[in-house]
Order: C-alpha cells, then structure tokens, then sequence
C-alpha cells in the first residue's frame, strides 16, 4: 500500500509499505477513505525527528471502510463506515471508564512515562503506525472505531477523529460561564472549531486572535470578534482588556502551543537541539526541554482574575520556566491534556446533522490525493494558500 511515511526533519515521502495484517483477534483493519493534516503533525516535521525512525507512517485523523475484522469484533463488520479517534484507547480499563481515553492503562507507553498511545505519533507514544496511508490496523476493534452513518461525505464525520474532540475538550476545559467571554489564541483547525463550538454553546463573546489573513477572515464570518496580532504585537492583553470591560475575559484557549510565534529563545533552542544526534537530542529534550511559550504566556497575562486558561496546544518542554508568582496571585485555573475523544463523541455526534450548525462540510480547505502529502506538509507549514485544513484521500 501507500503510506507517508517520516524520513526526517521536513523531509516526508509517500512509499510503499506492506499492507497491515490483523495481530489480535480483536484487531479490524479500515480501508481509509479521509485523512487530515493536523497541526501537531507540524511538531514531527520540524521538532520531534530524535523521538522518530525513517519509515514511521504519520497521520492520526482517519475514517474509512472496515475490510477485515479479527474472531473477537463483534461490534463493526466489513464495510461498515467508522471513524478512528487518535488515542489508542481500549474503552475498559480504569482510566477509560472515567473518561480519559488518553491515559488508556493498556495502551499507555510506560517505558517513556507517556499516556495513551496515539496513531502515528513518535516513540512517545508508542511508535504505532499511522493513518496518512491507504490501509490501517485499528486495535479493540469493539470499543475504539466509531461507527457512523452512510450517505453524506467523509467530510460531515471525519473531523471526530480529532479536531472536534480536541476543541470541544478545549471549550470544556474553558468553562466559560453562559453569556461569558472567551479569547482564543490561534485560529488554525482547533482555534477555529473551539470558536465556533463556544458561541453554540453560550458564550456571549468570542474573541480570536491570529496573524494569517485567511484564518482571521473565516473566523470573523462565523460572528468571531478577531484581532490581528501582527497590528498588536506589544500591546495585545491591553487590546483585549479595552474590549471586555477592562477586566480580561473569563477565560482563554491557547490553540497555538509549543511553536509559538515571537518566542526567540525557545526557537533557538529547539534549532540547537535540532542539530544534535538523535539520542542526545531525545534525552535532552524529554529531561530539559524548552518550548517557545509566548502564547502561554499572553493567556496568563490577559485573562482575568479568577478565570480559566485551555490548553489544547501541544507542549512538550521538561523545563519550561513558568510565571508562578502571576498564576498565584491572579487565582488562575489551568486545565490541559490530550483529547478524550470517546468522552465527547455522545456531545458532537447530534451536531453533525444536514443543518451543520459547525460548519464541518465545508471546514477543509484543501482535499488532495496521498501522492501530495509531502508538498501539503510545506504548504501548511508555511501558511501558504489559505491552508487551514487538509484532507487527504487515499
């Protein structure tokens, strides 16, 4: 089959890799037929090459069409359509029964110290191959696919895979009181959908922040108030002040994460271990690591007192400094972590309706084939072409 597979720093490439076999009598393997682009597959083309082998498949946003299922499925068959949440999660033990499919006690990756295994994700978790590829071997194949109907396009439920749970656990983690306001840092595919989610779900004032042209204009045509950053970048938490009361809104998203923009010393030093051997790198980076923190940082100084900062952006640093004294004093709450994305399918499955009251069918962007992956990688690397969001079609 085709896969896109990892060869190193920006350096992706379409091959042709054996076709997965069933392991385990629960194992199902799915014929893809859609695949995102995620932002945090950005983080294996440019940071995370220490924690990955040439060869290893991407891609963790995936549906398809059931081809062949182990002795044990009973709960999808052949040609069921499903959609693949990107933690590996078995749906039975402790930590899945409380809701946190990304701490999965089977999956979790302890020999690293990590949480639940992710699809095409690094050594961090678990090294399993991933969903940018034509054919894909899903584990508990009772309890992880998930089964949605036939009839309208890939694009109405693809996005459960991850974008929706991602931002939906983001507006959660927000806890924006009803009629509240909310200022959401970075409007890439996850900034976007929590925005939209935000305002369904009650909040009296959602504010974006970005500085792509292209993702400010879609924001503000779904009733998004957005603020340039690059019109702002000394002066961004007094802007913000001036347009919620003086206070600060009750609470922010921070979509960005580890490569934010306009922190130089964190960019240096990820460059600097960038250039090292892959062992010393890895050890470095999982001991003593540094993110580029200004957009964490920005969220800590606008939101008011008493509010709640999101964190849906991936970070990955060991020694990241952090304002404590600030945190103390402003009674901040901070909630973060992987998606669940079990825990919330029950809550997005309604809105994916002919109504599309989020906007699904037409969030993509882009559709291109597999054999395109690699020149998308460095477009929406760059920004370019009004890329938000790509899918691909094996």
């Amino acid at each position: 089959m085709k896969a896109l597979a990892w060869h190193g720093r920006r350096d992706v490439r379409v091959d042709s890799v054996p076709d997965p076999q069933l392991r385990k009598p629960d194992d199902v393997i799915v014929r893809i037929t859609s695949t995102g682009l995620c932002g945090s597959d950005l983080h294996l083309y440019e940071v995370l090459g220490p924690f990955l082998d040439p060869g290893d498949i991407l891609g963790h946003e995936p549906m398809g069409v059931v081809e062949e299922v182990g002795n044990d499925v009973n709960a999808v068959q052949k040609g069921d359509r499903v959609v693949v949440p990107f933690n590996v999660s078995c749906g039975s033990c402790f930590m899945c029964g409380q809701g946190l499919h990304s701490q999965c006690e089977t999956s979790q990756v302890r020999e690293r110290g990590t949480g639940a295994s992710l699809f095409g994700y690094t050594k961090l978790y678990g090294q399993v191959p991933g969903g940018q590829a034509e054919y894909l071997r899903v584990p508990f194949g009772n309890t992880l696919p998930i089964k949605v109907p036939e009839g309208p396009a890939d694009d109405r439920y693809v996005f459960l895979s991850d974008v929706l749970p991602t931002a939906w656990q983001a507006v959660e983690y927000a806890a924006v009181p009803p009629g509240g306001s909310l200022v959401v840092l970075g409007l890439g595919p996850i900034g976007d959908m929590a925005a939209r989610i935000a305002l369904h779900r009650g909040a009296g004032e959602v504010i974006g922040v970005d500085r792509v042209p292209e993702r400010l204009a879609r924001a503000t045509a779904r009733g998004v108030r957005t603020v340039d950053l690059d019109e702002h970048p000394d002066d961004l938490a007094q802007v913000i002040r001036e347009m919620t009361g003086g206070r600060g809104p009750d609470s922010v998203i921070d979509a960005v994460g580890m490569e934010a923009h306009g922190s130089p010393v964190g960019k240096i030093a990820q460059q600097v271990v960038g250039l090292l051997p892959d062992p010393i790198a890895a050890r470095l980076m999982e001991r003593g690591g540094l993110d580029r923190l200004n957009a964490l940082y920005l969220a800590i100084d606008i939101v008011r007192r008493g509010g709640t900062i999101s964190l849906s952006g991936v970070y990955g640093g060991m020694a990241d400094p952090m304002p404590m004294l600030t945190l103390f004093d402003k009674q901040i709450q901070l909630r973060m972590g992987q998606a669940n994305v079990h825990r919330w399918v029950d809550d997005i499955l309604p809105l994916l309706t002919d109504e599309d009251p989020l906007g699904v069918d037409d969030f993509a962007t882009h559709h291109l084939p597999l054999d395109e992956a690699p020149r998308a990688y460095e477009m929406f690397q760059k920004k370019q072409d009004g890329a938000v969001k790509v899918l691909f079609r094996p």
